[in-house]
């Protein structure tokens, strides 16, 4: 149970939050406030002219904002339905009120009761349902360009910049001073964190505004100062990413690079131009990977590495210039490798790289004894498409 002392949302419903703290917060199971109410409060302008009274409706309209606080992506939730509500005294002013919301069912919309009292006067009983609005959410401070596309439910920040040729999926949430720019397609989910620079030109001195594209996936998260570059005439036009990665804070995605699903890319690293990273892969901390240098599936760059030669799928390479230290076996088991396919894979390894004799030597062997099992296949396929050579 958490304690929480101020008002949340940037969007309240009312004109403003008529709950004056919040106390206590069980993720979406329970959540409780209080409101002390004022004899200078507006509506109380007749209503009622000599015995004001707090009227009903803001009081359901109270703890609709506060069911708000069960659901940390809710952030604003509208009244859709009182399906029953019992007032059983007044609240006038001078009233502190406590307010609790607890949520009666699981599922969209919403289904909360609430319940205010006043010491140990029950003052209401309220059973609603309540839901998020539907449509785009932007902040009156943000500024989104003309012709900007927004998916359903697209939540804009204070100060955010989107631009003219950007387009969102559904649920998309874009942090407090966040540029999105350029020919940027972000999937549906995917959530930028304050400050962080998304779709903005590449860092290329041979870019001459061709308009290229950026494109994230479903579900990434793009954490603060984070940059990520679109792509350059030189490669291809485009760069991607495959869904649900997590790019840290100060992160950087240079142009033209190809990214799989899953991938983490930790705080301070750094990808060159044209850099591909397969599936599941890690790039550890300050890691520094160079232009055209390939990850391999699973692969783990270890914190501080200066990644210049190619990483093979389920890899660790560490150190300055990168070298191999075994396989990723903490990644591997919590993908679900079996432990016979990590032995196989360790045996691979072994005549891979720590056998005596040529790399193609290597690789002949190793497919002849292991080249049945589909892992050790995409090993052995990485190695032998590599351009810039593998590390040792």
């Amino acid at each position: 149970m958490t304690p929480h002392a101020e008002q949340r949302g940037p969007f309240p419903a009312f004109p403003y939050p008529l709950i004056d703290r919040v106390l206590e917060v069980e993720p979406g199971v329970r959540a409780v406030g209080s409101k002390l109410v004022s004899a200078n409060e507006p509506y109380f302008v007749g209503h009622f002219p000599g015995a004001p009274v707090l009227p009903g409706v803001l009081v359901c309209e109270a703890l609709v904002q506060l069911g708000a606080y069960l659901d940390e992506d809710a952030e604003d939730l509208r009244l859709l339905t009182v399906d029953r509500a019992r007032f059983r005294r007044p609240a006038v002013p001078g009233d502190a009120l406590r307010l609790e919301v607890t949520r009666r069912a699981p599922g969209s919309p919403s289904q909360l009761r609430g319940v205010v009292s006043v010491g140990t006067a029950l003052v209401a009983e309220v059973d609603f349902s309540a839901a998020r609005p539907a449509g785009p959410r932007i902040h009156p401070t943000a500024v989104v360009a003309g012709g900007a596309e927004l998916g359903a439910d697209v939540t804009i920040g204070p100060y955010a910049v989107i631009g003219r040729h950007v387009r969102m999926g559904a649920g998309c949430r874009i942090g407090p001073h966040a540029v999105v720019d350029g020919h940027t397609t972000l999937g549906a989910g995917t959530r930028i964190f304050p400050f962080a620079s998304v779709g903005s030109i590449p860092q290329d001195l041979k870019y001459r505004g061709e308009p290229s594209t950026l494109e994230l996936g479903e579900a990434n998260i793009v954490r603060e100062f984070v940059s990520i570059n679109p792509g350059t005439a030189a490669g291809g036009m485009a760069t991607r990413t495959g869904k649900g990665c997590l790019f840290m804070v100060n992160a950087h995605v240079g142009h033209d690079c190809r990214l799989g699903d899953h991938v983490i890319v930790s705080p301070g690293a750094a990808l060159g131009g044209h850099v591909t990273v397969e599936d599941h892969a890690i790039i550890g901390g300050l890691v520094g990977v160079h232009q055209f240098v390939r990850i391999g599936e699973s692969a783990l760059c270890a914190a501080g590495a200066m990644v210049s030669m190619d990483v093979p799928p389920y890899c660790v390479a560490a150190g300055d210039r990168a070298r191999l230290h075994g396989l990723n076996v903490v990644g591997l088991r919590r993908r679900g490798f079996t432990p016979a396919a990590l032995a196989t894979l360790k045996r691979a390894y072994r005549m891979l790289f720590q056998a005596p004799g040529t790399r193609r030597d290597a690789v002949t062997r190793t497919r002849e004894a292991l080249g049945h099992v589909a892992e050790v296949a995409r090993l052995l396929e990485f190695v032998q498409a590599s351009q810039r050579g593998v590390c040792r």
